[in-house]
């Protein structure tokens, strides 16, 4: 089934089968989830390249990684509070209102995003000291941190133009970018992180250009792809894209009160709880921190390998917002509560598999993310505890993607925010007392677990469907 038949079907207040649903579900989710797996692999690419210049580099990576979370989460957060308006406005069959949100959420998220850039510029200075790292490594982790702030607008309307098209019902488009995004990572950190150097190649040698930037390097890279993303999205949404292009409408860039508060009803409580996830992982990397530069790589790598479970979860989330977001803009409170449903179970499925291959790969995971072999032992003995909590990891995932869909994002940032900081940090803060690193992700799978039990209690309850 194409996404428009299914836009233009719940519209017209047609039935959909089992079948359909699924093959809904299925067209949605799978580009989703091909999205997600190639930011994935630009993370391994990105954590194996800077692998090979020691612990040291990995660590001052993984040290500011849960800071770049938390602003990456505020991006998030702002870009869907405009996206999940829009799906509703396609929902309902008004284009030319979903074209005028589009429009106004460009101004204003260019607005929000520099003020977050002057924020995070103003933080990476002082960031590693604050984190309690090794000063060795502070220098590294300062230049990577600010090279990903100096980004920050460019990331903000990468992630909503991607966020737009996927809400629109367009899959597709964003999938294929973000494979070209891949590409591209790999291609310049090849010549930013490494130093010039003699290749040979079937029997000549030659010397290729390096501009030997190291963990700088990294960061340059992953940003540089991500330009190249903004541009080809942002060109296809506003001119391509029918739903929302708006390159030949005469739509003003002045934001609406109406739609402003809207996206501020959606998007605060989302960027609170992306503020306590991200900020309770701040925390963590404080606990871990102390544990020396093998503990903060062995665990930087684990969420790297971790993310391969996890990010198919994230792509189906993505789908489930919009399969839900549309049939609450349509009145189908029926369809609503089935994708939710399913879009749930069918990402509880995916991570089980997902986990259970993980846990049996992993070893040769890390033997490619790094040839360190401590941090090798180390992050495969604390990911295998926390694989075991990956079901119940996706119903958060994708029962939250699901509520955002209805604009309810109040109640699932405050079930995160209980959650996190009531089990996670306090568990990590004793555990990680007494037995290291094991005890910060004994208490993250504890975490994931109460979490996602949570999230199906809420779903089941069906309050969100109230304003349907």
């Amino acid at each position: 089934m194409e996404n428009l038949d299914f836009s233009e079907r719940i519209r017209n207040g047609e039935d959909l089968c089992f079948k359909d649903r699924l093959s809904v579900v299925y067209h949605l989710s799978l580009p989703g989830i091909l999205a997600q797996i190639s930011e994935i692999v630009m993370q391994y690419i990105d954590a194996a390249m800077v692998g090979v210049l020691g612990a040291g580099a990995s660590a001052s990576i993984g040290l500011v990684s849960s800071s770049t979370w938390l602003f990456g989460g505020a991006i998030t957060a702002c870009a869907a509070g405009f996206s999940v308006q829009v799906a509703h406005a396609v929902g309902a069959g008004k284009e030319h209102r979903a074209k005028g949100i589009f429009k106004q959420s460009l101004l204003a998220s260019l607005l929000f995003s520099l003020v977050i850039c002057a924020g995070g510029v103003f933080l990476s200075f002082k960031l590693p000291q604050w984190l309690g790292a090794d000063q060795a490594i502070w220098k590294d982790a300062t230049n990577y941190f600010l090279f990903f702030a100096l980004f920050i607008p460019v990331r903000q309307i990468n992630c909503l133009c991607m966020n737009m098209l996927q809400c629109s019902g367009n899959m597709k488009v964003p999938s294929i970018v973000a494979s070209i995004m891949c590409l591209l990572d790999v291609v310049f950190n090849y010549f930013l992180i490494f130093p010039a150097r003699t290749i040979s190649l079937f029997g000549n040698s030659f010397e290729m250009y390096g501009a030997g930037l190291g963990v700088a390097g990294a960061q340059l890279g992953t940003s540089f792809a991500t330009a190249v993303s903004m541009f080809i999205l942002l060109v296809y949404a506003i001119t391509k894209e029918k739903k929302i292009a708006f390159i030949n409408e005469e739509e003003s860039w002045i934001v609406e009160k109406d739609v402003l508060k809207q996206a501020m009803h959606i998007g605060f409580p989302m960027a609170m709880e992306q503020c306590a996830t991200t900020g309770a992982q701040v925390v963590s990397t404080r606990i871990v921190a102390p544990l020396g530069t093998v503990a903060i790589a062995a665990n930087s790598f684990a969420i790297t390998a971790e993310s391969l479970c996890y990010m198919p979860g994230y792509g189906i989330a993505n789908a489930s917002t919009t399969m839900v977001g549309q049939a609450i803009g349509a009145k189908r409170k029926d369809l609503a509560k089935s994708f939710a449903w399913l879009t749930t179970f069918t990402g509880m499925i995916i991570m089980t598999v997902t986990g259970c291959l993980m846990y049996f790969l992993c070893p040769y995971v890390f033997a490619f993310l790094t040839p360190v072999e401590e941090v090798q032992r180390l992050g495969v003995s604390v990911l295998r505890i926390e694989l075991l909590a990956e079901p119940l990891f996706a119903a958060s995932i994708v029962a939250n993607g699901a509520l955002r869909g209805a604009s309810d994002t109040l109640i699932p940032g405050i079930i995160n925010l209980v959650s996190i900081w009531g089990v996670r940090i306090t568990l990590a803060y004793f555990l990680t007392k007494s037995i290291g690193l094991k005890g910060a992700w004994i208490a993250m799978a504890v975490e994931l677990s109460v979490r996602g039990i949570l999230f199906l209690i809420r779903l089941k309850k069906e309050r969100w469907l109230a304003n349907c």
